[in-house]
């Protein structure tokens, strides 16, 4: 910014005029200085964006100076960067768009810079749509065709807003209108086609996933899957009611009939001989008598088992 207004100075002293242009020079230039200073050193962003404010207003006295116009469109953007990057620090990002257009007023007269940055920053906060329409009539704008950023504001839409909005057909479609032409070269504008073929065969890859299959799916699975823990459920408690059934008939159990038990097998082993004739009557009782034993114990239990 300095160095322009020494240029301007240089060229006053030359002419031999009695410094017209120097004057007016330094209150322009004094605002900018400020609110970077505001911005960058004091982080008070609402002090930049009043001095920004105020130094557009001052700046509009000099737009008839056909020597000063010029330096009037770079100190103009140059308080517009500094104003976009205030309201963005003041979370004011929404109203950006419509602060730009205050000092331009109209879409087509902002400098290419200044578009640029308007979509990068509505992109950063995902509002693409903010800024479709705008850039739309912007690059459809005959005259900013020869702008040296205009290759890359379409570069951005294109990328930034078009495709990722899912207007495919109508960034294809920008390819093959001048804007395209002007914008990018064959190779581009092949290499754009190419990203929106893979564009779309993405979304059709995620489209053709249909999610009432995918719940049928996972409700049949979610059915076999109840039917085998049933299954299940109903083997384990078979089980355990078997297991359970024995470890019941084995505790009611009596010390007595244990007794008993152990009693018949001491007399049938060892006090009676089986030779003997009167020991012929002891062994049948003998054998009624653990056969009911045996019975009273054990039978529950294997019937049990037999059931299940």
């Amino acid at each position: 910014m300095r160095s322009s207004s020494s240029l301007s100075l240089a060229g006053a002293r030359g002419s031999g005029s009695v410094r017209p242009t120097s004057s007016p020079a330094c209150p322009v230039t004094a605002p900018v200085d400020t609110a970077l200073e505001y911005l960058m050193v004091k982080k008070d962003f609402q002090a930049a964006l009043d001095t920004c404010e105020k130094g557009l207003e001052s700046l509009a006295a000099f737009v008839e100076q056909e020597d000063s116009s010029f330096k009037y469109v770079e100190l103009k953007a140059a308080l517009t960067i500094v104003g976009i990057q205030a309201l963005a620090e003041l979370n004011q990002w929404r109203g950006v768009l419509h602060w730009v257009l205050q000092q331009y007023g109209e879409t087509e007269k902002i400098p290419a810079k200044i578009i640029q940055m308007c979509i990068l920053l509505y992109v950063k906060v995902d509002e693409r749509a903010v800024m479709k329409d705008a850039v739309y009539d912007w690059l459809h704008c005959s005259g900013n065709m020869s702008q040296s950023g205009f290759t890359s504001v379409a570069e951005l839409y294109f990328l930034h807003i078009l495709v990722p909005m899912g207007h495919t057909t109508e960034a294809l479609e920008m390819l093959e209108t001048d804007v395209g032409r002007v914008a990018f070269t064959d190779e581009q504008r092949q290499a754009a086609r190419s990203l929106v073929d893979i564009h779309n065969e993405k979304n059709a890859t995620s489209s053709s996933t249909n999610p009432e299959s995918v719940a049928l799916t996972t409700t049949t699975c979610a059915s076999k899957q109840d039917k085998l823990t049933q299954r299940l459920t109903s083997i384990m408690r078979l089980l355990y009611r078997g297991l359970s059934v024995a470890s019941v008939r084995i505790r009611s159990i009596s010390l007595r009939r244990v007794f008993l038990a152990l009693m018949l097998l001491y007399l049938l082993l060892v006090r009676i001989d089986p030779a003997l004739p009167s020991a012929f009557p002891w062994l049948l009782r003998l054998h009624g008598l653990l056969q009911q034993t045996w019975n009273t114990m054990f039978g529950p239990y294997y019937r049990t088992n037999s059931r299940i």
